[in-house]
């Protein structure tokens, strides 16, 4: 039975280069994707049991759609990259199975037995599927725009639109100035890769210091901040944190 598998590229003539190399073996190739947001679509639509996964594409990066990834969902991942010297011993040290570009046969022909072993051993699966996630959250990169959901698609909201994120019944939202939308990031996780503008406002919350239309004196020191977005949103902020405030203000 042939091995469904997805290719996620950039690179029209990669992904074309690949799909030839890929007709001998025993693959039914469900889709390609020119981007990140695509290749997520694709898994969602499709589930393929296998994803060959650039990890250098613009807007959402390879790593970026490996964490987006529920495990219900979570192919087997094939890393596709340039040489990077970063990345091929963060691959060889988490054993998971990638492919040098150019790709030659010789690695290919690997790459694919070892496909055929593990769909083989359905108990491997995760196994494989956890490393290839611990590869991906080890490598984070300072956000230029984050993931959202929407229904049953996702979006790219640049940084500049956020106004600020809020865990709500235990899922973090990021809220632009006219809408709210689910994401699957960590709050913690979003606090160490997000530039100085924004800033935990408390536990729950992280506000951007540059989507802020006014900035109120409360009682022993706090603040309360009225957010530039359709309803005014209001977040106060602890003495301890407006001290923090002020200084990034200098007020």
């Amino acid at each position: 039975m042939p091995i469904s598998a997805l290719i996620a590229d950039d690179e029209a003539s990669a992904r074309s280069r690949l799909r030839k190399m890929l007709a001998p073996y025993a693959f039914e190739l469900v889709g390609d994707a020119h981007d990140g947001l695509a290749a997520l679509d694709a898994i969602r639509k499709h589930r393929p049991q296998v994803l060959f996964l650039d990890i250098e594409m613009p807007g959402l990066g390879g790593f970026e759609v490996v964490e987006a990834l529920t495990p219900d969902i979570m192919p087997l991942v094939v890393f596709v990259t340039a040489y990077d010297d970063h990345a091929l011993a963060a691959f060889d040290a988490n054993a998971v199975a990638y492919l040098l570009k150019p790709v030659v046969e010789d690695r290919l022909r690997a790459v694919v037995a070892r496909i055929e072993q593990l769909v083989g051993s359905p108990a491997e699966v995760p196994k494989e599927a956890a490393r290839a996630s611990a590869v991906a959250s080890a490598s984070p990169k300072p956000l230029h725009h984050v993931l959202a959901l929407q229904r049953d698609s996702y979006l790219l909201i640049p940084l500049s639109e956020v106004c600020f994120f809020q865990v709500e019944d235990g899922v973090t939202h990021v809220k632009t100035a006219t809408a709210s939308y689910r994401t699957n990031y960590a709050i913690g996780d979003l606090e160490a890769r997000l530039p100085p503008s924004f800033f935990r406002a408390h536990r729950a919350t992280i506000a951007n210091l540059d989507r802020v239309a006014t900035i109120s004196p409360m009682f022993k020191g706090a603040l309360m901040l009225t957010m530039k977005d359709s309803r005014a949103s209001e977040i106060q902020v602890s003495e301890r944190q407006a001290k923090h405030v002020r200084a990034l203000l200098q007020i």
